[in-house]
C-alpha cells in the first residue's frame, strides 16, 4: 500500500524523535531559550567572549564590579547554566572560579555537580576524579556522586562505573530515577538490554518511581531483542499507572519501535496519540508546511541513522522552530555512532538565522574536535552570514581560514560570494580590503577581469592613485572593458 506524505511524515518523525539512550545526573541546563537581545547585559557580555580563554571572564567580571554594579550568586549560577546549555564551558568554568576565588561565594552541592561535569568537559576524567575526592565529606552527595558517575557512563567506563555504582548503594544515594535512569541508559550504550530489563526490576523492587525516560529506555531494551510483546506489556503499565502521565517522548519512541518491527497501523495509533499530546502543548507546529517539505521522501527509514536526524532537522529547519532543532541536535549528538558535520551545519545555520553567532561559533570550535578534515560547507555558512550583514572582516577570516585547508582544488569560492566581497569593498571605498580579498582571489586562480573591475572602480570610488596596478593588470594579462582602461590609467598616474 502506497503511503500518503502524512503517513511518511509521521513515521519518519518517529524515527527521528526517538528518544536516547543517555542520561545525565547534573542538573540539567535552564530550558528557556536566549534569545540574543538577552535583557540580562551581564550575561550578553559573557556569552560575547564565544571561545575565548585565558582569564577573559575574570576581566569581564572585575570590570563590571568596577563599573559599580552587583551581582548575586543566582543570577551567577544562571549564567553558568546557559553558558554551558551552547556549550561554552571555558567561559562557564571561569564564572564559577571567579565566584570562588575572587568573591568568595559558597557553592552548594548541586553548583558542586554542575562544576564537576564542566571540569569532565574541559579537562578531562581525571581532573573530574580530583575535584571530586577534594570536596569534603558533607558535599559528596547524591549530587555530587552522581555527577561522577554521569562523567563515567558518558565515557562507557564499565570499569568505573559498576563500583561506584555500589559504591552509592551502600551509601543510600541510589533511590533518585536520575541515578537509575543512568545506569539503564549505560546498559544500552553497552549494548546489554537484559541488564536494563534487570535494573528497571531493581528500580521497582526499590519503590524507586520511574518516569517517561525510564519507560522509554525499557522498551528500548526490549524492542533490541525483538520482543514486541513485552513492549505492548510496558505500555499497558504506563497507560494503567496513576502516577505517571505519558508524554510525546514515550508515543514517539513507541511509534519508532513500531515502525522498524513494520507493525505500521500500531505506529499509526501511536502517532495519532502523540500528534494529540502536541497540538495540545503548544500551537507552533505547522503540520502542513512539514508535509510540503516531506513530501519529496519516499521512503520512511526505520533506525535512528545519522539521515533520520539530517531529515528531521531539515523539517524543523524549514519551520524555523529554533527550540525544536536544538532538542533533535543534542539528542543526536547523544547517540551519534560517527559525528556528522551536515547535522552540525543545520545546526550552525539555524544559530546565524537567529543572530547568535557566539552560538554557533561555539558549536563549530567544539566540533572541530571530532572531525578530521576541515568541513568548507561551514566556512561558507559563516562567509554568508557576514557578508550579509557586510561585516566583511569576520568574512573575510573564514575566507583565510577555508583558504588554509584547501588541497588541490577541493574548494573554490562561491561566485555570488566573489560578488558580494567586491561590491561591499568598492560601496565601501576600501581598497585594503579589496585588495586583500584579490590577493586570496589569485591564490584561488579566480582573479578574472570582473576581480580587477571592481579593484579599479574601488581605487576610483576612494580617490587612491596605485601606479603599479596597471603593470599587475598586464602581468596577468586581463583583458580590462575600456571604462576600467580609462579608470585605470587615471588611477596608475603618479
Amino acid at each position: 500500500m502506497e503511503r500518503s506524505p502524512i503517513r511518511a511524515l509521521r513515521l519518519a518523525l518517529a524515527t527521528a524523535r526517538r528518544l536516547s539512550t543517555a542520561s545525565s545526573l547534573v542538573p540539567a541546563p535552564d530550558k528557556a531559550h536566549v534569545a540574543v537581545k538577552d535583557s540580562r547585559p551581564l550575561y550578553r557580555r559573557l556569552s560575547a567572549l564565544g571561545g575565548a580563554k585565558g582569564g577573559s571572564v575574570a576581566r569581564a567580571l572585575n570590570k563590571w564590579v568596577r563599573e559599580g554594579k552587583t551581582v548575586t550568586s543566582p543570577e551567577l549560577i544562571k549564567y553558568v547554566k546557559d553558558l554551558r546549555k551552547y556549550r561554552q564551558y571555558h567561559n562557564a568554568i571561569e564564572v564559577v572560579d571567579w565566584m570562588v576565588n575572587t568573591k568568595g561565594m559558597n557553592l552548594s552541592i548541586t553548583n558542586h555537580a554542575i562544576y564537576l561535569d564542566l571540569v569532565s568537559k574541559v579537562k578531562g576524567i581525571e581532573s573530574a576524579e580530583l575535584y571530586f575526592s577534594s570536596l569534603p565529606v558533607a558535599f559528596k552527595k547524591q549530587q555530587t556522586y552522581g555527577a561522577l558517575l554521569n562523567c563515567y557512563c558518558n565515557e562507557k567506563m564499565a570499569e568505573k562505573v559498576i563500583p561506584l555504582y555500589e559504591t552509592m548503594k551502600k551509601l543510600d544515594l541510589v533511590s533518585n530515577n536520575l541515578v537509575q535512569n543512568n545506569m539503564m541508559a549505560f546498559y544500552m550504550k553497552l549494548g546489554q538490554p537484559e541488564k536494563v530489563q534487570k535494573q528497571f526490576k531493581e528500580m521497582k523492587s526499590e519503590n524507586i518511581a520511574p518516569d517517561n525516560f525510564s519507560y522509554c529506555v525499557l522498551m528500548n531494551s526490549y524492542a533490541s531483542q525483538g520482543d514486541i510483546d513485552s513492549v505492548d506489556e510496558v505500555v499497558q503499565e504506563m497507560e494503567e499507572a496513576s502516577d505517571i502521565t505519558l508524554t510525546w517522548s514515550a508515543y514517539s519512541t513507541l511509534a519508532g519501535i513500531y515502525n522498524v518491527a513494520g507493525l505500521f497501523e500500531k505506529a499509526e495509533a501511536a502517532l495519532k496519540k502523540l500528534e494529540q499530546l502536541i497540538d495540545s502543548q503548544r500551537s507552533t507546529g505547522n503540520l502542513a508546511e512539514v508535509n510540503r517539505v516531506w513530501k519529496s521522501l519516499k521512503t520512511t527509514f526505520p533506525k535512528l541513522t545519522n539521515m533520520s536526524y539530517l531529515i528531521m532537522l531539515q523539517a524543523l529547519t524549514k519551520l524555523d522552530d529554533l527550540d525544536s532543532i536544538e532538542r533533535c541536535f543534542k539528542e543526536w549528538e547523544s547517540v551519534h555512532v560517527a559525528y556528522d558535520v551536515r547535522l552540525m551545519n543545520l545546526m550552525i545555520g539555524a544559530y546565524l538565522k537567529k543572530d547568535m553567532v557566539k552560538e554557533a561559533e561555539s558549536l563549530q570550535a567544539e566540533a572541530s574536535n571530532r572531525v578530521e578534515q576541515f568541513d568548507f560547507k561551514t566556512a561558507e555558512l559563516f562567509i554568508d552570514y557576514h557578508l550579509k550583514k557586510q561585516e566583511m572582516g569576520s568574512a573575510l577570516k573564514w575566507v583565510k581560514e577555508a583558504s588554509s585547508q584547501v588541497k588541490q582544488d577541493k574548494w573554490k569560492l562561491n561566485g555570488d560570494h566573489v560578488k558580494l566581497f567586491l561590491k561591499n569593498y568598492k560601496e565601501a571605498k576600501d581598497v585594503k580590503g579589496a585588495e586583500e580579498f584579490c590577493g586570496i582571489l589569485k591564490q584561488f586562480n579566480r582573479l578574472d577581469s570582473r576581480a580587477y573591475d571592481s579593484l579599479i572602480r574601488t581605487y576610483d570610488a576612494a580617490g587612491e592613485k596605485e601606479p603599479s596596478l596597471c603593470q599587475r593588470v598586464k602581468a596577468d594579462q586581463i583583458v580590462l572593458s575600456s571604462k576600467a582602461k580609462k579608470l585605470l590609467n587615471n588611477i596608475s598616474k603618479t
